[in-house]
């Protein structure tokens, strides 16, 4: 929940609003460091992590660099911050697209919406998760493979417990169906697609519940 608030704060600040606030004196810590990550989220998709300098993030949040790293003692630490921020993000809103309604349908709907809602609202973070210049370093690897695999577990638990299948089944259909939304929604962002939203929602939808209603529910 924490994670969602300093994602709706970050979202909410205009870089200018950000400078102002960072010229205060005194900040709450939780407030400082939604600047800082916001600052540091704008720098890292538009350089990208190795092009990206401290002193540019600090500039951007208003802050000195001694403050900066009073925060995040290194840029990977900064940078594994800001990925630990909108993962959480991310993997809330798909939790809660899964347990908002018992019917199957609507929970592949909701799922699909969640994602492509997450695009347009973040879209900067998107990138940073999802074409990331850092994807080989083991600690950004171990989390983008966290998001995933958090992402598709709420998907195959519900499978596990329609079907019957065994988890491994499960999860295997789960990571299938997460990595198809992820992927077409990628697609969708970066082709800049003549393609409606709800258009490429519906599309993506309709193939994902066609597969995966082919599995029979077991009566409970």
């Amino acid at each position: 929940m924490k994670a969602c608030h300093f994602a709706s704060t970050i979202r909410a600040m205009s870089t200018s609003e950000k400078q102002t606030i960072g010229d205060k004196a005194r900040l709450p810590r939780d407030e400082r460091r939604a600047i800082l990550l916001s600052a540091a989220l704008e720098v890292f998709t538009a350089a990208g992590y190795h092009s990206a300098a401290m002193d540019e993030i600090a500039d951007r949040a208003g802050v000195s660099k001694p403050v900066l790293y009073q925060h995040f003692p290194s840029k990977l630490d900064l940078y594994l911050a800001v990925l630990d921020l909108h993962i959480d993000s991310l993997v809330f809103e798909i939790q809660k697209a899964i347990s908002s309604t018992p019917d199957n349908a609507q929970r592949v709907r909701a799922t699909v919406v969640a994602y492509f809602e997450f695009i347009e609202n973040e879209g900067e973070a998107f990138r940073l998760l999802f074409e990331s210049d850092m994807s080989v370093e083991p600690q950004v690897r171990e989390r983008l493979n966290r998001m995933t695999y958090d992402c598709a577990a709420a998907v195959s638990g519900v499978i596990s417990n329609d079907t019957g299948l065994p988890k491994e089944a499960a999860m295997m259909l789960g990571v299938g169906l997460i990595g198809y939304v992820q992927v077409t929604a990628r697609h969708w962002l970066e082709r800049d697609s003549k393609l409606t939203r709800q258009q490429a929602m519906d599309l993506v939808e309709n193939l994902m519940w066609r597969g995966i209603s082919g599995f029979p529910r077991t009566d409970s």
